[in-house]
């Protein structure tokens, strides 16, 4: 029996529903040494700096900033988003089994909130035909701002006319996760597809 509520579901995508990590790339055969990769992802291809990609800004014009910055480390900036479909480990099966029963179901709205470079966000497009299972989706690329900005959030809310008490939020970053929760979305941690199942059905949403 379904949980009245609940009625809409929104999926974060990135390691929730397509494994997605640099290091697919960086591997122990790119770099002489896991130290000068790791250095490499931590202090100058960062998050943080893909973030702002993911937000709108240029990834040629981010990539040329970082090569006059970084000489030293020019092939493997071009790299980063040179190579960045390689950065795509494929589907996780699993969550996108579970996303297939909600959808299944009839008895949920699905929505994706997504931190993405618009540009990007196309070739996952082409490649995943899930992705268009979803009600609705908002791209951080797109909008020009990303999570855990709580406006963010709130466009999609106001976009699809959710009431944030009725929606249920699911992402694999905890920084994400808390910023919902502050906007009273109930949250579920993605660490696993089987702990996400369980989560469903403690909540009697599966």
């Amino acid at each position: 029996m379904k949980n009245s509520r609940f009625k809409a579901v929104i999926f974060d995508l990135g390691n929730v529903l397509i494994n997605w990590d640099p290091r697919h790339v960086f591997n122990d055969t790119y770099f002489d040494s896991l130290e000068k990769r790791d250095h490499f992802l931590e202090k100058i291809c960062s998050m943080d700096w893909n973030e702002r990609q993911d937000e709108g800004r240029s990834i040629v014009e981010a990539t040329q900033e970082l090569v006059a910055q970084y000489p030293e480390w020019e092939a493997a900036i071009r790299d980063y988003y040179g190579r960045w479909t390689d950065m795509l480990g494929g589907a996780i099966p699993e969550t996108v089994e579970i996303f297939r029963r909600l959808k299944e179901t009839g008895q949920y709205k699905i929505y994706a909130l997504t931190n993405w470079q618009a540009g990007l966000f196309d070739i996952a497009l082409v490649r995943y035909a899930f992705l268009h299972w979803f009600d609705g989706r908002v791209v951080s690329g797109e909008e020009k701002m990303r999570k855990p900005e709580p406006a963010f959030y709130q466009r999609l809310l106001d976009r699809y006319a959710l009431n944030p008490s009725e929606a249920l939020f699911i992402d694999d970053n905890v920084r994400n996760i808390k910023a919902a929760e502050a906007m009273g979305i109930r949250s579920i941690h993605f660490t696993s597809p089987a702990a996400l199942e369980r989560s469903l059905k403690e909540l009697g949403v599966l």
